[in-house]
């Protein structure tokens, strides 16, 4: 056993008095389940912070450990006995033990009769002390593979917030969304096979799906084993640790086997565990499927039922935190899960049931749970003493004996009271219908018990809402929320779209959709911006907004950062999408208010203040929505890479081309910054997945081609499109050329002002440029206004002799330009670009030409009028440069232009050659430097000529050729850096053995690189192996310029003497790394770039075209030197009338809005069709075929057994009824016989006896159903065990017993009697017989009114005797007066009316509105009453709600109203002494203009700052006191109203 350490401090604490028994594994619960809040801002959960830095919830580092070190022992107590005393029993081996159960030597040093506590007795309370923990870690359970957990050892009053940060913060666990505490038996017991399983599925499979967390008794036994091989189970099939679940067992310390193995004061990390069953006796073991152990520690040894208390206040604490998921922050619900079970299980129940717990009983576990499951269908009454009595005695046949009378008693009265609150209650059944797996009547249970709380209005069905939304069930939302019960409106719906969206559940945000949700009035500017500022911070949009704001703040030199705005959203969008495009979301001015008017992030929500339903309701009427609410949801889940969320807003879009074309350009522009690889490879697989989509369906299947082209685009740098839109353009080009090509033409205004085409080039998606429909409209841009059927040979021939134009040589596609004299032919033939394009090319090929005989003939000192012709030329190129450098047409700026210009490869070397030109002319007309200028001049040449290849990339075959140089030349760089390296070692070797000191730098240069690199082609030094060796090529002495300095000589025969071996062998070596194994890579890896491009050599060719297409489409038409002419035209146009660049229309065309509508709604309606063939292709697929099959394979199958299960109980139902009929029949006959012998026929010994016990107990037993109990006959709220405001316990009266005519022998009841100092007229405190005799009952007595409106009262014993029975409690309890307490409820009602006056109706009943109030220090709505004062004819609870002024006409009011109850009040205060009956009266008012109405509510006040009035729809869900709920179905009963 372990050995005690030494004590720190003492604390005294309580001896838990509850000692369930050893069988048992029994827990309380947390009152109810409170409500949500939603709040705005998600990274307030610190759990969130640390998930992505967790591995399975089990921190390995040293930081971690060092922390769990120094924390736990500064803030987590053990429990120590201090005092030695001898008990009577032994241990297990005989030996003499402490009162605590700890041996002699187990205790402290000093606990051996310390003097203080000499001649005492051991208590608890004074001789157990609190020190630091020793035991605390990972726990690793050897033998059991890698299965590892958490453990520490705590002290029975640690608070429970303590365990609960060690928990989530220490140990990483997230907060719960659901907290499940399974109890039942803690021996083992035996399940049907079929139950087990589909219980383990269900419990682990709710766990999963919502988040929750599992509390058992942790240990290897009962229920807590069931549970552990549940997780095991699901943990050997999950593939993956996502699916870890978080199961914690609380056991007690002193009932540990084996512990001593984990006591560490160190920690242990980890500790290794035993788990030993056969040798555990009395005591048991931890259970090695738990993830987590919190080991209770109160001192003592051998003693179960410790660690209960803490489990209890610990379940509450968790189920009153704020769990913070998907922009709702939650007060995490808990339900309690029974199997089995004992006497303490069913303290359990009643206790979670009695604290607003729901609970979930496995019908079939045995004991307790089958119990309660048998009795649970039928009427209260008819649970009676006896049926329970054998119900035990056939479910507990082994422990019967030890019912006695009054335990009977108690277990009738809990199992009354648990049946009757049948909302809490969910029996799982076998085979039920709607309930084949557990996790939905887990989920039920919450949603039924959230249904059938009390809310005011539509607080309720938004509970349960927001319930299923954490918990990601959108089967549950679809069963049990969006029924017929409730009729949801679009704009209920908003709160919870934001959090499905924040949390990203796109089958949530499906739902809502589908349910009406209307994105154009859900999304607004504040939603956006609520949206934006709670975006993941792990997501690399998010950083780049805070890179934004950082740069705002330093530019403004403000002291805080900004908020999150909408232009700082464009800011970053225009960097991804690029300069076509104008800003989305405009800057507001300085002068004008911002349009975000409402600071969404700081609103907070409780059930009186506003929440994010408010920001949509303070919103509407002022709040600016967006042009394009699809667009800004799209943008916002598409930068975060949610795919489900993005898919299923596209589907939303109208303009879904230029959506798609959008998004992939923002994601390949992410996914080229993202440093994550993970997310990298995911937002370049949703590119993939989009281009398939995007791709004609026939070449779908083309996968490997499709990831080989989106590779070579990423290495051409020419992205591929990533969207889910060519499909459709493609359906688009089928129906209709002319309107597929006005799409890629049309701007968009959503989209910044850009159009389809240019998004795409921005992409660089050769799939989508190369798509035969763009090709299409390029070809007709390419030809201008000609037809293109045209042959080339044709425009050559009307370039050479113009007046064939006016012929039938060439056609026109305008009517216009038909006939033949028309003047406007001459100018659409030279203004096409083909036309422009060739003229070009003419002239180019004769600057060339002139070029080349100017440097080889006519270079003359002085320039002839051919060289000057060249600069003419020259120049007029150069004002072309400048055209293309300033054209700004969408108005970027000077700078932005130029950047963009400079990117461009052949601009770059347009400039270069530009200025190579006139660097060489300016040394040519320098005398001096003619001679260089000549040189430089002929180099521009050569730069001239390799501009010729730009020109050649509209040939289909020379235009890819064109991109293998490019690559190739890369490959070159990479090339040349491994060569240099060898080049260099060995010319740097060989010069240093041949030549010594060598000090002229030219021919260092020459031995070390020039001459190695002419090795790699066989040109071999003839010096270097010393045979061809002649010394009239070299200079001795390095003094001749014009050769190289001879290699070391001997001086006798001036033979070399350097090693000639050394230098064949680096030769040879050098020769064979080069020549056959560098210089063959290069070509491998030529061969492989020529393959690459060679495969895909028709999109590349397309993809270059455009390029040039569109460079003649907008150049001048006349050809340098004749441009100059067009130059100057411009720049009368530009510089003095001031007319701004435009585009042509056939690129960018602005169409009307009425066209626009027209062809966005036919591109919608292809989108659907696309959408749907989309579906239907994949419903054909073969694999999702199979998948179907299987799936309805496996529900067939389910519904056999389940048919199965159902005939069974058909049977057995059948019988029972037979049974019933069987029973009848012999209580007739009993009638008859009896009835015979009245009259003298036969005797009574000759009675046969008439039915047996079987039938007896089957008439009990009615079948399953669900008819409506009617209105209970005794009092229930008066007979509640625990009496409100004190400790005191109420004797149990089951419902056969309340009567007092009723024998009970055992009926033994507590006193209670509270004294009220508040009070100044009240009954005595304690009831002598003396000061009872004073009361005169049935009678004014004084001021108080002790007659009772059910006439005459028996008095016993000088007190009263309450007139509805027993309630198991004597004296006056919390009234202050003995026999009747009378009290005063006014009921103020009136019509519910809408806006213009009109009364609302519900189910064709009017509905009313109820005055209602709350006062201090209560929690709950009351009705305007309560208890009379002696002598007072107004309630003193009224009197704070009315003015003084008022109360004489408010009584004038009740006299006027109806009387709707006079009498006994069902009130959780009455005892058999004393009880409350009030008088009930219905004020309504029937007008809305009533006088009286209109000066009652300007006479309400509160005396209390605290005291809260409303009007209160009413309905049987307003929250207030049942008793008051029962008044409330009177009156609307009375005025025919709905209820």
């Amino acid at each position: 056993m372990a050995m005690r350490g030494r004590s720190s401090k003492v604390l005294p604490s309580e001896l838990n008095k509850v000692c369930p028994e050893k069988g048992d594994n029994p827990a309380a619960y947390p009152r109810k389940m409170s409500d949500f809040e939603v709040v705005p801002n998600l990274q307030q959960s610190s759990s969130s912070v640390c998930k992505s830095r967790r591995k399975a919830h089990f921190p390995t580092g040293s930081n971690e450990k060092e922390n769990l070190i120094s924390w736990i022992p500064e803030n987590i107590q053990k429990k120590e006995c201090t005092y030695f005393v001898e008990s009577s029993q032994t241990s297990d081996s005989g030996r003499i033990v402490c009162e605590c159960g700890y041996l002699r030597e187990q205790h402290l040093e000093d606990a051996a009769k310390p003097p203080i506590f000499l001649g005492k007795e051991w208590d608890p309370s004074r001789h157990v002390q609190e020190m630091p923990t020793d035991a605390f870690g990972d726990i690793h359970f050897t033998g059991l593979g890698q299965k590892t957990g958490k453990y520490v050892r705590v002290s029975s009053d640690t608070p429970p917030r303590v365990i609960y940060h060690l928990m989530t913060q220490h140990w990483g666990l997230d907060a719960p969304n659901l907290l499940i505490s399974v109890t039942g038996g803690a021996k083992n017991f035996v399940m049907k096979p079929r139950l087990k399983n589909i219980f383990r599925q269900g419990l682990v499979k709710v766990a999963q799906t919502t988040g929750a967390w599992i509390i058992t008794g942790g240990s290897h036994a009962g229920v807590m084993k069931q549970v552990g091989e549940a997780v095991r189970d699901f943990i050997l099939s999950c593939s993956h640790k996502e699916g870890d679940i978080v199961t914690i067992g609380i056991a007690t310390w002193g009932t540990v086997y084996n512990r001593e193995s984990l006591i560490c004061p160190m920690g242990g990390f980890p500790a290794e565990y035993m788990l030993d069953e056969e040798n555990q006796g009395s005591l048991s073991c931890l259970d090695s499927n738990h993830s987590h152990f919190i080991l209770v520690d109160d001192g003592t040894h051998g003693r179960y039922g410790v660690e209960i208390p803490l489990r209890t206040r610990l379940e509450k604490f968790i189920s009153e935190q704020t769990k913070v998921k998907g922009g709702v922050a939650i007060k995490i619900p808990i339900v309690c899960v029974v199997l089995e079970g004992g006497p303490g299980t069913l303290d359990t129940i009643y206790n979670a049931i009695t604290n607003g717990t729901p609970c979930v009983i496995v019908e079939g576990s045995g004991r307790v749970a089958d119990v309660i499951s048998e009795v649970a269908n039928l009427p209260v009454p008819k649970i009676t003493i006896a049926l329970i009595r054998k119900k035990l005695s056939v479910l507990f046949h082994d422990t019967y004996e030890l019912f006695t009378e009054g335990k009977l008693v108690e277990w009738t009265k809990k199992i009354q009271d648990i049946v009757r609150s049948r909302q809490l209650l969910t029996i799982f059944r076998e085979g039920k219908y709607g309930q084949q797996d557990v996790d939905v009547a887990i989920l039920q249970a919450l949603l039924k018990a959230s249904r059938n709380q009390d809310h005011f209005g539509h607080e309720n069905w938004d509970h349960q809402l927001k319930l299923a939304v954490a918990w990601n069930r959108v089967d549950i939302a679809r069963s049990e929320i969006f029924t017929d019960d409730h009729e949801w409106k679009p704009t209920d719906l908003h709160p919870v779209m934001a959090a499905a969206l924040i949390s990203n559940k796109p089958e949530f945000v499906k739902l809502f959709l589908e349910q009406g949700v209307r994105l154009k009035e859900f999304v607004t500017w504040d939603t956006l911006v609520y949206l934006y500022d709670n975006m993941a911070p792990s997501c690399l949009f998010h950083s780049k907004l805070q890179k934004v704001l950082l740069e705002e703040k330093e530019r403004t030199a403000g002291s805080k950062m900004p908020r999150i705005q909408l232009h700082h959203v464009s800011q970053v969008l225009r960097e991804l999408l690029g300069c076509s495009t104008q800003p989305l979301y405009p800057k507001p001015k300085h002068t004008e208010r911002p349009r975000l008017s409402i600071p969404v992030p700081h609103i907070k929500l409780n059930v009186q203040s506003s929440s994010l339903r408010s920001l949509y309701k303070r919103s509407a009427g002022r709040a600016t929505f967006t042009m394009d609410p699809v667009r800004d949801l799209l943008i916002w889940a598409v930068v975060q890479n949610r795919k489900e969320l993005a898919e299923i807003i596209w589907a939303q879009s109208q303009d879904c081309m230029a959506s798609a074309l959008a998004c992939s350009k923002i994601l390949k522009e992410l996914a080229k910054e993202e440093e994550d690889t993970d997310t990298t490879d995911d937002m370049l697989a949703l590119a993939e997945q989009y281009e398939h989509k995007a791709i004609d369906p026939a070449a779908k299947g083309d996968a490997v081609g499709t990831l080989l082209s989106i590779k070579l685009s990423l290495e051409l740098s020419v992205v591929p499109l990533v969207p889910a839109w060519p499909g459709v353009f493609t359906d688009c080009y089928r129906k209709d050329e002319e309107r597929a090509q006005k799409l890629l033409t049309r701007v968009s205004e959503a989209w910044g002002k850009t159009t389809c085409l240019q998004l795409a080039l921005e992409a660089k998606n050769m799939n989508f440029v190369s798509h035969g429909g763009v090709q299409a409209f390029l070809t007709k841009v390419w030809w201008g206004k000609m037809c293109v059927d045209n042959g080339l040979w044709r425009v050559i021939a009307c370039m050479l002799f113009f007046p064939l134009l006016y012929t039938s040589f060439i056609t026109f596609r305008e009517k216009r330009l038909q006939p033949m004299g028309c003047l406007t032919r001459l100018r659409a033939f030279f203004t096409a670009p083909v036309v422009i394009f060739l003229m070009n090319i003419l002239s180019y090929f004769t600057f060339l030409l002139l070029f080349a005989y100017v440097l080889m003939v006519d270079f003359q000192p002085l320039p002839s009028w051919r060289e000057y012709l060249i600069y003419f030329w020259l120049f007029s190129l150069v004002c072309e440069e400048t055209r293309q450098l300033l054209y700004d047409p969408d108005g970027l700026g000077v700078v932005k232009m130029a950047s963009l210009y400079f990117k461009d490869f052949w601009n770059k070397l347009d400039i270069c050659a530009i200025l190579a030109f006139l660097t060489g002319l300016t040394c040519r007309l320098i005398p001096s430097t003619f001679y260089p200028g000549r040189i430089i001049l002929s180099l521009a040449f050569i730069i001239f000529c390799l501009r010729l290849m730009h020109i050649f990339t509209v040939s289909r075959t020379l235009g890819p050729k064109i991109i293998i140089v490019k690559r190739m030349m890369k490959d070159v760089f990479f090339f040349l850096f491994l060569l240099a390296v060898w080049v260099v070692s060995f010319g740097v070797a060989k010069q240093a053995i041949l030549i010594h000191n060598e000090e002229r730098v030219e021919w260092l240069f020459r031995g070390v690189v020039y001459h190695s690199y002419l090795t790699i082609f066989g040109q071999i030094p003839s010096y270097i192996d010393g045979v061809n060796f002649n010394i009239d090529q070299c200079s001795p002495n390095g003094t001749d310029p014009y050769k190289p300095k001879c290699p070391e000589t001997n001086e006798d025969n001036k033979k070399p003497i350097f090693p000639e071996w050394l230098t064949v062998i680096l030769l040879c070596l050098y020769l064979l790394f080069t020549n056959i194994l560098l210089l063959n890579l290069l070509i491998a890896m030529f061969n492989y770039t020529f393959q690459q491009v060679q495969e895909h050599t028709d999109q590349i060719w397309k993809f270059q075209r455009h390029d040039l297409i569109e460079e003649y489409h907008g150049r001048p038409p006349a050809p340098p030197p004749f441009i100059l002419l067009n130059h100057l035209q411009i720049l009368v146009r530009r510089g003095l009338l001031r007319r701004p660049a435009t585009h042509h229309k056939q690129l960018k065309e602005k169409l009307e809005k009425n066209e626009e509508a027209a062809l966005l709604s036919w591109e919608m309606y292809l989108k659907e069709n696309y959408l749907q063939h989309q579906q239907c292709q994949e419903k054909q697929n073969t694999e999702q075929k199979i998948r179907d099959i299987a799936q309805r394979v496996d529900v067939l199958a389910e519904l056999l057994d389940l048919d199965r299960v159902k005939r069974t109980g058909l049977v057995e139902q059948r019988l029972v009824s037979l049974e019933e009929q069987v029973h009848q029949s012999a209580q007739a006959l009993r009638w008859i016989t009896q009835a015979l012998q009245d009259n003298g026929f036969g005797s009574g010994k000759d009675v046969p006896l008439m039915g047996s016990s079987k039938t007896s107990e089957m008439k009990e037993v009615q079948l399953e159903g669900k008819a409506e109990e009617s209105q209970p006959p005794h009092h229930v709220l008066a007979r509640n065990l625990l009496y409100p405001g004190s400790h005191t316990l109420r004797f149990p009266v089951p419902d056969e017993k309340v009567p007092w005519e009723v024998d009970f022998p055992l009926y033994d009841p507590p006193v209670y009697s509270a004294e009220h100092k508040d009070m100044a007229v009240q009954d005595p405190f304690s009831p002598s017989l003396e000061s009872l005799l004073k009361i005169n009952y049935n009678t004014m007595d004084g001021l108080i009114d002790r007659q009772s409106f059910h006439g005459l009262y028996t008095v016993q014993d000088g007190l009263p005797l309450n007139p509805m029975g027993r309630t198991g409690l004597r004296g006056r309890g919390r009234l202050h007066c003995f026999g009747p307490n009378h009290a005063l409820h006014p009921i103020v009602t009136r019509w519910r009316r809408n806006s213009d006056g009109s009364i609302i109706r519900k189910s064709l009943k009017k509905m009313l509105e109820v005055l209602v109030a709350q006062y201090p220090l209560s929690d709950v709505w009351a009705l305007p009453g309560g208890s009379l004062e002696p002598g007072e004819t107004l309630p003193l609870k009224l009197k704070w709600i009315l003015r003084r002024e008022f109360w004489p006409q408010f009584q004038n009011l009740l006299k006027q109203g109806t009387e709707i109850h006079k009498g006994y009040l069902d009130d959780p205060r009455n005892t058999d002494n004393a009880w409350v009956e009030t008088v009930a009266v219905s004020v309504h008012f029937d007008n809305q203009n009533d006088v009286e109405m209109k000066r009652l509510n300007s006479f309400l006040q509160g005396c209390d700052p605290e005291l809260c009035i409303r009007w209160q729809v009413l309905d049987k869900r307003i929250p207030l006191h049942a008793n008051h709920k029962e008044l409330l179905h009177k009156v609307s009963t009375l005025l025919g109203a709905y209820y």
